[in-house]
């Protein structure tokens, strides 16, 4: 949520800790991820220049609330601005990743994809096949967008979605 754009008194309700301890965890961790503040603020800088901003496979998100006169209005669009190419890109791998994990489904008689819930796909797959199927899909996820650090994946098995939570 901190990088999201969460403010001290939201942060301090969800967490049940006092705003002056909210606010303090907010400035630490920026301070400690200097890099993170950088980029949050280049994204905005650049939705103030040049009306958008867009995912690492360049996708935009238009954000015109980012020159409003009314400061709520504004400071939505800056949360906006920081938070579309986390997210968006985020959404885009994961697209990418179905596509590939369709040539997979094609192989496999028994399996097939039920739901798509943010970054984790739910698949009904034979017993047998279970433990093979989901080694393929945790690698074409893993493999689905090139980053400068490790894209990681886990895979559950079990006999519905809650028993399959690694």
């Amino acid at each position: 949520a901190t990088i999201y754009g969460i403010g001290p008194y939201a942060l301090g309700r969800q967490l049940g800790v006092p705003y002056q301890e909210a606010k303090r965890f907010i400035e630490q961790y920026f301070e400690r991820f200097a890099d993170v503040r950088a980029y949050l603020d280049s994204q905005i800088e650049a939705a103030r220049r040049q009306g958008w901003v867009e995912t690492l496979v360049g996708r935009r998100r238009y954000i015109p609330e980012i020159r409003a006169k009314n400061h709520n209005i504004r400071q939505f669009g800056e949360r906006a601005a920081t938070n579309a190419p986390v997210q968006g890109s985020a959404a885009d791998i994961i697209k990418l990743a179905m596509i590939d994990i369709h040539a997979a489904l094609r192989e496999s008689r028994s399996a097939r994809m039920l739901l798509q819930v943010h970054d984790e796909l739910v698949f009904e797959v034979a017993e047998g096949e279970a433990e093979a199927f989901a080694d393929d899909v945790r690698e074409r996820m893993e493999g689905a967008f090139a980053l400068d650090v490790p894209l990681v994946a886990s895979a559950g098995i079990g006999v519905d979605w809650f028993s399959c939570k690694a």
